[in-house]
């Protein structure tokens, strides 16, 4: 039972680390990505490359000065950060990052924890985050950061609806909440969910790009018109753990996609070796996360009436129709 435990800790610690280091990474590509795309030069002094830029940007971040205003809400405000960061991890132990290999004459299962039920986790603990994005606008004591948490908040609201229902299409044909079964059931490219749900990948897109507030879904934030929106009073470390909550959180919805949608490990061909399996992985979710970052390089920030009539207007009535006909299709 002890090595079990030992065992299971281990691997969770290697995740962790692993996710940490791919916010980090995340944000040296953005700034890099974005720097080619409007041919400037982005990071390239610190470290061959400027790839030592994630570490001296960590580093600063820890040594920067930690200012609390007066009247804020002070326990709110010291969790806030936390509700907003751990839930990000947490997707994480569902989601099978390949398939099952011997190591040093062990099994190594390719996921944390392979619950029947591992879709509906995704959900429940994705959708606690925006927790910590509204109470860190009430409790700043800033009309700023207030009006950036009612944002999220209208904005989770509008978007959560469609964003679940463009997945009940993959599971109406998969008949399955297990993340791992799905991947199984998607073993070359044309066994790929994005081709029997082309409209409800579609759908996921969108939702999971207005879900995590980025580009142009970046509402909360919108540093034009609300300073920074819910974390402008925040600083040093706390203001950190939002940053890297929302590389997180990016990261989750593209592994999630890639599980969804795109085989998950499953290389495009079938057959491949366990050990490399991981490696299919990353590669997919990174053109997801590439894509993240082309869009944001891309489209202008949508007007807040824009943001809910094409919420509530356009891409609930999708869902609801594409839902139907898979229904439909399925039963008949």
């Amino acid at each position: 039972m002890l090595e079990i435990a030992l065992y299971s800790s281990i691997k969770v610690i290697v995740v962790v680390v692993a996710i940490l280091t791919g916010c980090a990474y995340a944000t040296y590509m953005e700034r890099k990505v974005v720097a080619i795309m409007q041919h400037r030069i982005g990071p390239s002094y610190a470290g061959p490359w400027g790839l030592l830029q994630p570490l001296a940007d960590a580093i600063k971040m820890a040594f920067k000065e930690d200012i609390v205003p007066d009247n804020v809400e002070r326990i709110t405000y010291a969790l806030a950060p936390i509700l907003a960061f751990i839930p990000s991890l947490l997707s994480f132990a569902v989601v099978p990052f390949s398939a099952d290999f011997s190591l040093v004459g062990r099994e190594i299962t390719g996921v944390i924890s392979d619950l029947n039920i591992g879709i509906l986790w995704i959900f429940a603990v994705t959708s606690l985050g925006v927790y910590g994005i509204i109470l860190a606008g009430w409790s700043s004591g800033s009309k700023y950061s207030l009006l950036g948490g009612i944002r999220s908040s209208a904005q989770m609201i509008s978007y959560e609806i469609s964003y679940g229902l463009s997945i009940v299409g993959v599971i109406l044909i998969a008949n399955t909440l297990s993340m791992r079964e799905l991947v199984e059931q998607q073993g070359t490219i044309l066994d790929w969910y994005v081709w029997k749900q082309p409209l409800g990948f579609l759908l996921y897109l969108i939702c999971a790009i207005a879900e995590t507030n980025r580009a142009p879904f970046d509402l909360p934030e919108a540093e034009s018109e609300l300073v920074a929106g819910y974390h402008t009073e925040y600083s040093s470390f706390r203001f950190g753990m939002f940053f890297v909550g929302e590389y997180a959180n990016m990261l989750a919805v593209s592994a999630v996609g890639t599980t969804l949608f795109f085989g998950g490990w499953q290389a495009p061909w079938g057959a491949f070796p366990a050990q490399l399996s991981i490696i299919w992985f990353l590669i997919k979710v990174f053109l997801f996360m590439f894509f993240y970052i082309w869009l944001r390089a891309t489209f202008p920030r949508f007007r807040y009436d824009q943001l809910m009539d094409f919420g509530w207007k356009i891409l609930f009535p999708l869902a609801v129709l594409n839902v139907l006909v898979t229904g439909a299709i399925v039963l008949f």
